[in-house]
């Protein structure tokens, strides 16, 4: 069964292409800095081996996955002859309310429930849509599958997932913490457990992208998560605020802003993007090496974000096995991996400054030897986890 699988964030678009049961992809591809300078396109296909990448300018993601589509039927290089060949996609989609809490074939009923969202995940939901139009007028038989990010979530307490606010808000409204980054937080902590051989491993997974968010994972079950009604809570990411005192919205209010400019603000032109200008963490690390003090505090603060959720995390779980540093920011940032781990002993959280330095990939442990709680990077795969999902959905399993 060929699934292709899309998963689109706020500024990329990554995507594989299965032949499951398989867990091997036929080809891999990614977009980065959608609608910025310097975006580009990176289409790897595994056999023949075979690297291509472009750099151009992507203006949105229709303009991305028009090129990505194009890419996989090409005449002389493409994975598949016809658009019939695929038999599924499965789509990554952010929000899903109360409404799914697993993999669903995408109905027009469904489509709605997503657009109904939009104001929930305004940088996602839209662009979820978005790719799931295209998909169905570029793939007419394929049958189209979501997967959402708050599937994971459904297992938190309701002590947790509850807001103190009036009763009838929940009820009516669905205010509640619904949490995001589900598929990513899900692969890892699978992972992690199958690594510890240990089904009831506490764990909190760490996903820093230009979106991050944590999560405690008690027994393979998410128990708590730092984002919550919708993706803007939390820690500091690439352009949304993370966690404020919501005073702050009423003294924005009181100056003249409008509800949709601090909407704007708040998901779009605050995190690392409000504190330096840039939203791209390479970029801030570049301005870093270049003596910019600004961008050296915007990263002291994003790492200090994150060991506050540590602390708590390992407060409710009442103890620890590992921390997972996943995504392209806890994958590959080990100054900030470092910052955030220095200081935490008393959680029995001890790094190897070497083996966090080293040049290696994939799936590996960087804690000390003597540390009793794993630290482990962990490279996130939502798409393999999306296929899977997507798979086992149309199998009936």
């Amino acid at each position: 069964m060929h699934i292709l699988v899309i998963n689109s964030g706020s500024s990329s678009l990554k995507y594989q292409l299965f032949n499951m049961p398989s867990d091997i992809p036929l080809c891999t591809g990614q977009i980065e800095r959608i609608g910025t300078e310097g975006s580009f396109i990176r289409h790897q296909i595994q056999a023949p081996a075979q690297l291509i990448e472009r750099n151009e300018v992507i203006a949105d993601h229709d303009v991305g996955l028009r090129q990505v589509l194009e890419l996989l039927a090409d005449p002389v290089t493409g994975v598949v002859s016809t658009p019939d060949a695929i038999d599924a996609i499965g789509h990554r989609v952010v929000h899903g309310g109360e409404s799914f809490a697993s993999a669903t074939l995408i109905t027009p009923a469904v489509k709605e429930t997503i657009k109904a969202l939009f104001p929930l995940a305004p940088l996602h939901n839209p662009i979820n849509y978005q790719c799931i139009e295209i998909a169905e007028q570029t793939f007419p038989k394929a049958k189209q599958i979501a997967i959402f990010d708050t599937a994971f979530h459904q297992t938190m307490p309701e002590y947790a997932f509850r807001y103190a606010l009036p009763q009838e808000l929940y009820h009516q409204e669905a205010i509640r913490v619904y949490g995001f980054h589900g598929t990513s937080h899900r692969y890892v902590s699978k992972k992690a457990i199958a690594w510890l051989e240990k089904p009831d491993a506490k764990l909190i997974s760490i996903h820093l992208g230009n979106g991050s968010s944590i999560t405690a994972v008690d027994k393979g079950k998410s128990i708590d998560t730092s984002m919550g009604f919708s993706p803007l809570s939390g820690l500091v990411m690439g352009t949304r605020s993370g966690d404020i005192d919501p005073s702050v919205i009423f003294h924005l209010l009181s100056r003249g802003y409008s509800p949709d400019d601090v909407n704007n603000l708040l998901n779009k032109k605050s995190g690392m993007q409000g504190l330096t200008g840039f939203s791209d963490m390479r970029d801030i690390r570049k301005a870093m090496e270049a003596g910019d003090q600004t961008a050296a505090l915007a990263y002291e603060i994003y790492a200090y974000r994150v060991k506050k959720y540590v602390g708590a995390y390992a407060a409710i779980l009442n103890g620890l096995d590992a921390i997972i540093f996943t995504a392209g920011i806890g994958e590959n940032d080990a100054t900030l991996r470092e910052m955030i781990c220095t200081q935490l002993t008393f959680l029995n959280i001890s790094l190897d400054s070497e083996k966090n330095r080293s040049p290696d990939r994939g799936l590996r442990a960087v804690n000390a030897p003597d540390s009793p709680v794993r630290i482990f990077i962990i490279p996130t795969n939502e798409e393999l986890e999306i296929a899977q999902q997507t798979y086992d959905l149309l199998q009936g399993k």
